[in-house]
């Protein structure tokens, strides 16, 4: 490493005023324990590198005092072949230091991202609605290197110390003078550092910054959603000027940081230089008047060479340690959220399902941010001080009761907002309710596992999402066993088997992004299809043909209902002509149910049902009797 580098690019003072929970460096310390043998390994392969890189000054002041000025060439002979197999060593224990450095760096990294993404994809729906995506990912990603790096501090933080001792010692044998002197360089050496470095850090953060900026601009831009809107707002030209902006910046930040660290490392050149000479020439003077042979000058000299770097770098040791500790304590903090909705301790399979759904005076709101998030992850640099709010929201459903029979059709309709979504989250665990219970087959779901109510549920939402791949490993992601034959036979359920086959690679077509190569209305029958291989007991549909044409919509209902035969199903919809065969319609309103009962009794009794049909009925009245457009 060069003199005086490690640590650059580090916000310095945002680092030493970072708090550190209490209790994280032994935290630290209990996560390395799985690797303390190969630890004390790499520790013995260090100071044996130190050891070893010491000895060649000293083998080459035998060199020339006994075999050169002795005229001895056996000694010559013997002692150059000893450089030669202390070369060979010293290019050995490098490469078994950076084996056992990668090793551990490397498992590190692989032991906190899969504890990250295993606690992370567990956690409830609500922390997601709330975290902010691009810190999330920082956590999987800079964090956890920055905390492997950890691992490369203290290796460094070791050698720079055997080193100096391994230096220091033969120095002080050979010539305390002379060693003193060469310590009098050491203040101008680390005052030119200090005064270079904090220029450095800070442009270096100045380009990260730029670098950054960059990146959420193609990002942004990349995405369909960004590209598209460029499009239709035709402005590519100024979205090429506004990045060739960004990236002038980028490359201007560059040169400079690249001329700063120039000097930075020819400043220090030529102070160590400086001291260099310092050394020849006392020494010289020394070896002239007989009082210092010739070959201890030269070690001396070669001596002086190992000694600056080590010391710079332990000056700005700190700065990397607490960086380290820093994104432990950051990993730490997202590992110790506790997942809102988990497993109860006791918690059984439900068993086989049959589909009886009951809700028992049922109330919910949204939990606390305080109690589903970190504040980290949700608020901005400039809010980051501010606590999370600790009060939960507003009751969203309030004393509900009700009954689904299994192999029935349950209807939710009522006004935007009037928490129907909300409600079919709580049967599939999403949330979980504050009040009351929700049970099936008599089972309360917050007594069975998660993972026993996920294969009883299935769950298609109005904004259906695909994975970047193909149309095949998107179902099969339902079903991960299930054959070809089982594929098709769920998309013709679909209604989507004879658009795929239309396709030149059929279902090794790749979607796209959140599948926008698929329309709306063949993204929603693709998750039909989805849940369909799933063959679940109980099926949730939140307008989930609400993407739909007038033609297709009728089919997918003709599926549905061949479909849903013998399981129990929830329907949430706003189109009502979709709902009116239903078994039982629940009409929710401000988080209670007003009404319930069929179609034909709810329009007959009046209220909020009738109005909301009658409306709907007038105004598809009305657009069927308007005459066409002329051409």
């Amino acid at each position: 490493m060069s003199p005086g580098y490690r640590g650059r690019g580090r916000d310095v003072a945002a680092l030493k005023a970072a708090t550190v929970t209490p209790g994280t460096r032994s935290r630290i310390w209990r996560f390395l324990r799985p690797y303390r043998a190969r630890l004390s390994l790499y520790l013995l392969v260090i100071v044996a590198t130190a050891v070893v890189g010491s000895i060649p000054p000293l083998v080459v002041k035998s060199l020339i005092d006994h075999g050169v000025v002795g005229r001895d060439v056996a000694t010559v002979d013997l002692l150059a072949g000893a450089l030669v197999g202390l070369a060979l060593a010293q290019t050995a224990l490098s490469l078994v230091s950076r084996w056992f450095g990668s090793v551990i760096g490397e498992g590190i990294i692989y032991d906190l991202r899969v504890q990250l993404y295993d606690h992370v994809q567990r956690m409830p729906i609500a922390f997601f609605t709330r975290t902010q995506t691009g810190s999330l990912m920082s956590r999987l990603t800079n964090d956890v290197l920055d905390a492997q790096n950890a691992v490369s501090t203290a290796a460094s933080v070791l050698s720079d110390l055997f080193t100096l001792v391994a230096t220091l010692v033969p120095m002080f044998v050979l010539s305390p003078a002379i060693t003193g002197c060469a310590l009098l360089v050491l203040p101008p050496f680390i005052v030119v550092d200090r005064v270079m470095a904090g220029r450095i850090s800070r442009l270096s953060r100045r380009q990260m910054q730029l670098n950054a900026d960059m990146s959420v601009t193609m990002t942004e831009k990349f995405n369909v959603s960004g590209a598209l809107l460029v499009k239709l707002f035709g402005r590519p030209d100024r979205e090429s000027q506004d990045f060739a902006r960004r990236a002038g910046g980028v490359r201007d930040a560059g040169i400079r940081l690249a001329l700063l660290s120039r000097y930075l490392f020819a400043a220090l050149s030529l102070v160590g230089a400086v001291g260099t000479a310092a050394v020849y020439w006392l020494g010289g003077r020394e070896a002239a008047t007989g009082h210092l042979a010739v070959g201890t000058v030269v070690a001396l000299a070669a001596y002086v060479t190992r000694l600056y770097s080590p010391l710079t770098d332990l000056a700005s040791t700190r700065v990397d340690v607490l960086a380290a500790v820093v994104s432990f304590d950051r990993v730490f903090e997202v590992l110790d959220t506790p997942p809102a909705v988990a497993d109860r301790p006791g918690a059984a399979p439900i068993g086989q399902v049959r589909g009886r759904i009951e809700a028992d005076h049922l109330w919910f709101r949204y939990p606390a941010a305080a109690d589903v998030s970190v504040a980290s992850l949700e608020r901005s640099a400039e809010t980051l001080g501010e606590a999370l709010p600790t009060e939960p929201g507003a009751w969203v459903l309030q004393d509900l009761s009700f009954v689904v029979e299994p192999g029935t059709m349950t209807a939710l309709v009522g006004p935007s907002g009037a928490g129907k979504s909300t409600l079919s989250s709580l049967v599939p665990r999403l949330y979980d309710a504050v009040e009351g219970s929700l049970s099936i087959d008599g089972h309360d779901v917050r007594d069975v596992t998660l993972a026993s109510l996920g294969a009883a549920v299935g769950v298609v939402s109005q904004d259906a999402h695909l994975f970047h791949d193909t149309i095949k490993s998107n179902l099969l992601y339902a079903r991960p066993d299930a054959t070809d034959l089982e594929l098709v036979e769920a998309c013709r359920a679909a209604r989507i088997h004879d658009l795929i086959s239309s396709l030149p690679e059929g279902y090794d077509t790749v979607v796209g992004e959140r599948g926008y190569r698929l329309s709306g209305g063949e993204k929603q029958r693709l998750a039909l299809a989805r849940v369909f291989l799933k063959n679940p007991a109980i099926v949730i549909l939140d307008e989930a043909t609400a993407h739909l044409d007038s033609e297709t919509e009728q089919l997918v209902q003709q599926a549905l209902a061949a479909a849903l035969a013998g399981r129990t199903s929830v329907v949430i919809a706003h189109r009502l002509s979709t709902i009116q065969a239903a078994d039982q319609i629940l009409v929710v309103d401000q988080g209670r149910i007003v009404a319930r009962g069929t179609h034909a009794e709810l329009v007959a009794r009046g209220g909020l049902y009738a109005d909301l049909y009658r409306t709907q009925y007038l105004r598809g009245t009305a657009e069927e009797m308007e005459p066409a457009p002329s051409a």
